[in-house]
């Protein structure tokens, strides 16, 4: 491999973990947004069980759905280098 390949290797690696960083800090906010405020309508001192049960059920089907489209960009973005090598 030559020292042009290299660079490019070592571009698109970072640009991988940069856009994973990115992606699990929207998938926090997400998270936040939308399992919270689903779940706990009216907040108060502590949550009660059905509260617990929805938020965790939430998040565990964000973080599922969030795994497949990780998943399928960093294959796409393999192909598309493995394409232009």
């Amino acid at each position: 491999m030559d020292s042009s390949e290299a660079v490019k290797k070592a571009v698109m690696e970072q640009t991988l973990r940069e856009t994973s960083m990115a992606n699990a800090r929207a998938l926090i906010e997400r998270i936040d947004e939308n399992c919270f405020k689903k779940c706990v309508p009216k907040p108060g001192s502590s949550l009660s069980s059905g509260e617990t049960s929805c938020h965790s059920q939430c998040m565990d089907k964000y973080i599922a759905a969030w795994n497949v489209v990780n998943t399928a960009y960093i294959r796409r973005v393999k192909e598309a280098a493995a394409g232009n090598a």
